[in-house]
């Protein structure tokens, strides 16, 4: 029988094993670094697993942004529809939240994937844990060498999923250890880059002291940007000690990101009353404050307070807060500097990866017969709600296909492995 080994506990690595598990004539290893198997998807679960998103597929592909083309294939394979009925297999039903993301119906990570690993191992996948892989034990490329509790292990097998993660928390796994090892065999990766980080400002002691962690919601956010012009979009973000984070901030982290490395720095304007008219916002503040303090009188005429006031006062020069025209435009366009991102490790996705001009369209190294890749290990990025589980279930399910084509003797085309797979999954 005929071996595959799947390098990779995460969703990419696991839906590999399934794919391969399944067409019932391949043995299938599983070999995680870690002791236990889906670290990060359950960290990512943790205040609720989203596992999708609702909105209308060709919005949905544009998510993925400068990498939609290269991502496309495998997801009109496996749409978001797709996903949801996979899940429900499980007995796992999903609702569509007010934001059009969606969830298990009882949020939770946990039980799908405990379901998951228990129908793995009754397909027959084997899993090895505490299996750090560490590169090749010949030239050969699916002789395969792995750092374990006992020492060196060499192992081989007649093909290879690498579904190792990008470089974010390395501490649940994805440490980019991998990258090296691929670059020493010639293979193009771009160096791996915070995704869906936080970025550093720089604010004063009192402000960091005072407002650390505390949302700023009801907030638009714009900036300039070269290719799309003015930037616009409204929710929310968080005060960090050391700047600013959050889902307003994720969304847009990629073009704030690459102007940070294109011009050192970005300015990004906040609107702390997106639903005030400016000249209207002048003339409450013009009313004379009488014996209230400039806060109160900023609560009372404006509803600003909090910290949507302590930011006014940590980038407005004291002066601006009797003049109600710079104190109104300050309050609808507050230039706020990004001086950084986050470091990679802090960052709940990592951009950068192998080139997919590196692959052919099964996902198999061109330069390196029999190995496939999938995931995070591949060069993408796409913001949280459901995109980054989306496309990491879809390029692993393309490996694992692309594998049983490879060793089927079709490395063109996987029609024919498409229909042993539907047959014995649909009787």
């Amino acid at each position: 029988m005929r071996t595959v080994a799947v390098i990779g506990g995460g969703p990419a690595g696991l839906m590999a094993a399934e794919i391969l598990s399944q067409a019932g004539d391949i043995k299938v290893d599983l070999y995680d670094a870690m002791p236990t198997l889906g670290r990060k998807f359950l960290m990512a679960g943790k205040g609720g697993l989203n596992i999708t998103h609702s909105e209308p597929y060709l919005k949905f592909l544009s998510r993925y942004g400068s990498h939609q083309a290269d991502i496309k294939p495998m997801l009109d394979r496996f749409t978001p529809e797709n996903l949801r009925e996979w899940v429900a297999q499980f007995g796992v039903g999903t609702f569509v939240g007010s934001s059009g993301r969606v969830f298990p119906t009882d949020m939770k990570a946990a039980p799908l994937l405990r379901a998951w690993l228990r129908r793995l191992r009754e397909s027959g996948v084997e899993f090895h844990n505490r299996h750090a892989w560490s590169g090749w034990s010949s030239g050969n490329n699916t002789a395969l060498c792995f750092q374990t509790p006992n020492g060196m292990r060499h192992i081989h097998a007649d093909a290879v999923v690498l579904a190792l993660g990008g470089g974010s928390w390395a501490r649940l796994g994805s440490t980019g250890a991998w990258v090296p090892l691929l670059r020493e065999r010639g293979i193009p990766v771009a160096a791996l880059k915070p995704a869906n980080c936080g970025f550093d400002v720089g604010w004063s002691e009192h402000f960091y002291n005072r407002f650390a962690g505390h949302p700023v919601k009801a907030l638009s956010l714009s900036f300039s940007h070269a290719e799309d012009g003015r930037i616009t979009q409204r929710g929310e973000l968080v005060v960090t000690a050391s700047g600013v984070e959050g889902g307003l901030i994720y969304s847009l982290s990629a073009m704030l990101r690459e102007k940070i490395a294109a011009s050192g720095s970005v300015i990004i304007d906040l609107d702390l009353a997106p639903d005030q008219d400016i000249s209207r916002l002048i003339d409450k503040l013009s009313q004379a404050p009488g014996k209230h303090s400039m806060a109160s009188h900023l609560r009372k005429r404006v509803g600003i307070d909090g910290v949507k006031a302590g930011l006014l006062r940590e980038i407005l020069p004291a002066s601006e807060f009797n003049n109600p025209v710079r104190l109104g435009a300050a309050i609808k366009a507050l230039p706020l500097r990004l001086i950084a991102a986050r470091p990679l490790d802090e960052a709940i996705s990592s951009a950068g990866g192998i080139a997919f001009a590196a692959l052919n369209e099964q996902l198999m190294l061109r330069a390196m017969p029999g190995v496939f890749c999938a995931g995070e290990m591949l060069d993408w990025e796409a913001p949280t709600g459901g995109y980054l589980l989306t496309a990491c279930l879809a390029t692993g399910r393309a490996a694992g296909f692309g594998a049983l084509a490879w060793l089927h003797n079709s490395p063109h085309s996987t029609v024919g492995v498409f229909k042993i797979y539907n047959k014995r999954n649909n009787g």
